[in-house]
This record gives structure tokens, sequence and C-alpha cells, in this order.
């Protein structure tokens, strides 16, 4: 072989193994960061993994919200109206967080089925619906405003 080819095959070479190992790596560092959305109807069927970061939106169930006196502890239910999933959050809710409005919550499923949330997020407006909890709804026969359709 002409050792100038030897010289570009090696080169050639280097540049793949390099890319390879940066694209593993990149996947690999990115595996961890996936937070799935689940309806609330999943996560009651099981379908849900427990220990691992996840997503839970719905509606939060009138007459759910329950707040701690000495800590900013709060426990609600989430429901699509199929399923309820009891959630606990400590700390300082969204503004726009009320019984009978959309949310979703972030956190980690335990294995008694509550939802230890680190991140609870609410709608922004009386109009919008994150798209996962709009089509859970649309699934289970509601509209974004809990009516049958």
């Amino acid at each position: 072989m002409h050792p100038v080819r030897k010289q570009r095959l090696i080169i050639v070479l280097c540049v793949v193994a390099f890319s390879s190992l940066a694209i593993g790596l990149a996947v690999y560092a990115l595996r961890g960061n996936i937070n799935l959305f689940y309806p609330p109807a999943e996560v009651a069927a099981g379908l849900a993994p427990q220990g691992t970061p996840i997503r839970v939106g719905g509606m939060v169930v009138e007459g759910s919200v329950q707040r701690s006196e000495d800590s900013l502890a709060v426990r609600f239910a989430v429901t699509d109206y199929q399923a309820t999933v009891p959630v606990v959050y400590e700390g300082i809710l969204p503004d726009l967080f009320d019984e009978g409005q959309g949310a979703v919550a972030a956190g980690v499923l335990g294995a008694d089925g509550v939802l230890v949330a680190s991140e609870v997020l609410a709608k922004h407006d009386e109009n919008y619906m994150p798209p996962e909890v709009a089509d859970a709804l649309e699934k289970a026969g509601r509209s974004a405003e809990g009516q049958l359709l």
C-alpha cells in the first residue's frame, strides 16, 4: 500500500472512531434526561416506571388540595377522568395552580403509586392546555373544561 494512502486511511479511521465515541457519549448523557409523559390512567394501570423521572398531567381534582400548616408541602390529586394519581410536592406552587385546572407534575413515582413531584406546572390561561394533557383528556372522552364530548 502506498504510504500516502495508508496515512489517509489511518486519518479516516481515527475520525470515524472519535466521531462514534462522541456520539455514543452524547446519547449516553441524554439518556438520563428523558422525562416521559404519562396520563393518570396509564399510571394507575402500572404502565409508568417507578423510580425514574416522569411527568403526569391532567386536571387537579376538586377538593383534593391539602396544604401543610408548618411547611410548603402540598398533597393533591390529578385525574384524566379515568383514573386519579396522588401527588406530593414541597415548594411554591405556580400562581395559576388551582382545583379544577390543568396541571402537569414532574417527579418520581413511588411504589405506593404516589408521585413525589419536583416541579409542578400550571396552564397559562383559560384557553391553554399542554398538548399531552389535551390528548389524554380527549382519549378519555372529555374536553379540557371537564365536559363530556
